[in-house]
C-alpha cells in the first residue's frame, strides 16, 4: 500500500499528540504515587508499619516515579524526532 509522505503541518500535528500522550503518562504516573503514598499512610495509622518504614516508603516511590517520569520524557522526545525526520 503506498502512502504519500506527511507534511510539515501533519508532522506538526502528530508532534502535539505526541506530547499530549506524554503529559497523560506522566500524570498517569503522579496518580500511582499519590494513591500509593495514601495506602503508605493509611498502613502507619493502622500500625502495620512505622513512620521510619513510611518514609522510607515515601522516598523509594519519589526514585521511582521520577526514574519513570525520565523514561516517558525519553520516549517521547525519541518518537518527536522520530515523526520530524523527513
Amino acid at each position: 500500500m503506498n502512502l504519500p509522505p506527511l507534511t510539515e503541518q501533519r508532522r506538526r500535528d502528530l508532534v502535539k499528540l505526541v506530547h499530549n500522550r506524554v503529559e497523560e503518562a506522566r500524570v498517569a504516573v503522579r496518580n500511582i504515587r499519590r494513591d500509593s503514598i495514601k495506602d503508605l499512610r493509611e498502613f502507619e495509622h493502622d500500625k502495620m508499619i512505622s513512620e521510619d518504614e513510611r518514609e522510607e516508603g515515601e522516598d523509594e516511590l519519589q526514585k521511582i516515579t521520577d526514574r519513570r517520569i525520565t523514561e516517558i520524557n525519553a520516549i517521547g522526545e525519541r518518537k518527536e524526532k522520530e515523526i520530524m525526520e523527513v
